[in-house]
């Protein structure tokens, strides 16, 4: 049987490491990229085939994605689009750059791999594209106005898509964490430094939560948190299984938020959901 091949991104650590490894040990050939070449360094020197992606550089997708397919002789069985960013803040302070920045990597760049992906997968009459979203692809949270706007546009591209393959072998699939422990806060510092002049923001007063929480670094995790190995978990059935779902909860936040959104008007989803 020949060996099933996938292409993981954001591999340097959280959920794509965590996957990569997970798959490798299963069979799997995983080809894992990362956006910095010390870690492509570091995850080749761990036994995988790593390769240098960056979602912002559309020339590297297509690098990345040409030098698979020579590799595999053409193949790729699956494809899992996961690497992203949090730019936290009030929407009234993320400058519009700071929005096309964002969408560049959290959604164009999942676009334009996918589309890479499609020929070669209706080629071979198979395929598994599956996306990370988010349990703020369901639900709306203040703060987070940039990030869960990006995973609520990936939400339609990807429900369309699923639609659109029905009858190609090609199944597309959305995974949809929500707490998990990765380093997604910590690399969020950054961008908040960047964009966000929260002092002149008529809401400064109410940043100091928000900051608190943003470089909280006492370990307490967040309310239903739960490892990358909970987000894997729904990766293999998503790509394993013979029929894989749409959707795919993980941690008891987006059950509660999927719940709430069928079950509760806006108004009074709004009364419930916190400030902050």
């Amino acid at each position: 049987m020949t060996q099933r091949t996938i292409l993981i991104t954001g591999c340097s650590s959280g959920i794509g490491y965590d996957a990569a490894h997970a798959l490798n040990k299963r069979g799997w050939r995983v080809f894992a990229t990362c956006r910095q070449p010390k870690d492509v360094e570091r995850l080749s020197g761990e036994g995988l085939e790593s390769l240098h992606l960056d979602y912002a550089d559309p020339g590297s997708i297509d690098a990345a994605m040409a030098e698979v397919l020579s590799r595999s002789s053409g193949r790729l069985d699956a494809l899992f689009n996961n690497g992203a960013y949090v730019i936290p803040g009030a929407v009234e302070d993320v400058p519009t750059q700071a929005l096309r920045e964002i969408y560049e990597v959290n959604v164009f760049g999942y676009h334009h791999l996918t589309r890479l992906a499609l020929p070669v997968m209706r080629e071979q009459g198979h395929g598994r594209i599956i996306n990370n979203s988010s349990v703020l692809g369901l639900a709306a949270l203040p703060w987070r106005g940039a990030y869960s706007s990006t995973k609520f546009a990936l939400e339609g591209l990807s429900d369309t898509l699923r639609l659109e393959m029905r009858g190609t072998g090609i199944h597309v699939s959305l995974i949809e964490p929500g707490p998990i422990t990765t380093r997604i806060r910590e690399n969020a510092q950054t961008h908040f430094e960047r964009w966000i002049d929260w002092e002149n923001s008529p809401r400064a007063g109410l940043y100091s939560k928000l900051r608190e929480r943003l470089y909280d670094d006492s370990g307490n995790p967040d309310p239903f948190e739960l490892p990358p190995s909970a987000v894997t978990d729904k990766l293999v059935h998503a790509l394993e299984h013979a029929r894989p779902r749409p959707r795919y909860y993980v941690t008891r936040a987006t059950y509660i938020a999927g719940m709430a959104r069928r079950v509760l008007s806006t108004r009074m989803l709004d009364r419930l959901t916190p400030n902050g």
